[in-house]
């Protein structure tokens, strides 16, 4: 089963490095400095035109990434899940993985981490686990469901939140693989000709990065070179 999920994830991490790259293509400095917090730049004292792009370029790169790797963690644990259990991915709203083990069904919520949701978040999470158990109920052959918030890293102390369980890292992989090291054995495969991909990747970044910084210094400096943070904020933020 190790094996075969290894082959898996060296078989679909170039996915994950293609759409960094697909990030990259096409991105348009003024639309990533609509949707950037101008006061924080400020506040960091950022007064030269390349510091100041390279850190919203990384913000913005950073969300993108996240949920980008998020969506392939998905996927890894859905595959090793259905090699164990027969898992499969839900059809019903908010669900990403059903599978039936210890004679209960179980149906997981996926994220990345465990910080990951505002208590907004997590009332709708579980509004969608008590939908999706009344649908299962519906099959009579459905005893008991089970409501899980699995996280691909991270810990919790206290799974138990009353109406689901938070189970995170170790105790996430090995529940939906039966594997106790899963979470481990994954990382080797996960880096699998990482070096050369994000190599390709950091030279179209500073592609990115020079005509970034071109643009924002036509665009958004005095004449003598110091930023005009007014023009960015009016830019940013006016109704005008």
């Amino acid at each position: 089963m190790k094996a075969n999920i290894a082959r898996y994830i060296e078989d679909n991490i170039p996915a994950f490095h293609m759409r960094k790259l697909e990030s990259l293509s096409g991105l348009k400095l003024k639309n990533v400095l609509k949707r950037k917090n101008p006061y924080l730049f400020k506040a960091k004292n950022m007064n030269a035109a390349g510091d100041l792009v390279k850190g919203i370029l990384d913000a913005h790169l950073s969300s993108q990434e996240e949920t980008i790797f998020g969506a392939f963690l998905e996927n890894v644990a859905i595959h090793a899940c259905h090699l164990a259990y027969g898992g499969m991915k839900s059809g019903i709203e908010g669900i990403d993985l059903e599978f039936n083990r210890d004679g209960s069904r179980y149906i997981v919520s996926i994220k990345s981490g465990p910080n990951w949701g505002n208590s907004s978040q997590i009332k709708k999470m579980c509004d969608n686990f008590r939908k999706a158990a009344i649908v299962l109920r519906q099959n009579k052959t459905v005893q008991n469901v089970v409501a899980i918030n699995g996280c691909c890293y991270g810990r919790e102390r206290q799974e138990d939140k009353g109406n689901y369980r938070k189970v995170c890292g170790e105790a996430f992989w090995m529940l939906v693989s039966g594997e106790q090291t899963l979470f481990i054995d994954i990382i080797e495969p996960i880096g699998y000709r990482a070096k050369e991909r994000n190599e390709t990747f950091m030279i179209e970044y500073a592609k990115v990065i020079n005509r970034f910084t071109r643009e924002f210094i036509e665009e958004f400096c005095l004449p003598d070179g110091q930023i005009d943070w007014p023009k960015i904020v009016r830019f940013n933020s006016s109704s005008a």
